[in-house]
């Protein structure tokens, strides 16, 4: 239980993050972008999330049961990012801690 509260509160934590920098910065996501992509360590950033999201992905298709079913869990990995992954670990930790 402790587990999911945990997760919970890191989504949220998380959700939180992004709805303050969107009306903190408003000079609009593809602006900001732009202007980080010149930099080494955004790339280095960006290769190490998405990294971390294709890890997370391949660990979902590993757990589910059914491709479709873990096809539908994995592909928002990439466009919602660790708050998908969090809530995805809350369904799932029953199973998980029993795989293991």
């Amino acid at each position: 239980m402790i587990t999911r509260v945990i997760l919970f509160l890191g989504a949220a934590a998380l959700t939180a993050a992004i709805v303050w920098a969107v009306g903190a910065d408003t000079r609009g996501l593809v602006v900001v972008l732009a202007a980080m992509i010149g930099q080494p360590w955004t790339l280095v950033t960006l290769v190490d999330l998405y990294l971390g999201f294709f890890i997370a992905a391949v660990i979902i298709m590993a757990v589910e049961r059914r491709v479709l079913i873990g096809a539908a869990w994995a592909l928002p990995v990439f466009f919602i990012g660790n708050i998908w992954t969090a809530i995805w670990l809350i369904v799932r930790l029953t199973r998980i801690r029993q795989a293991f």
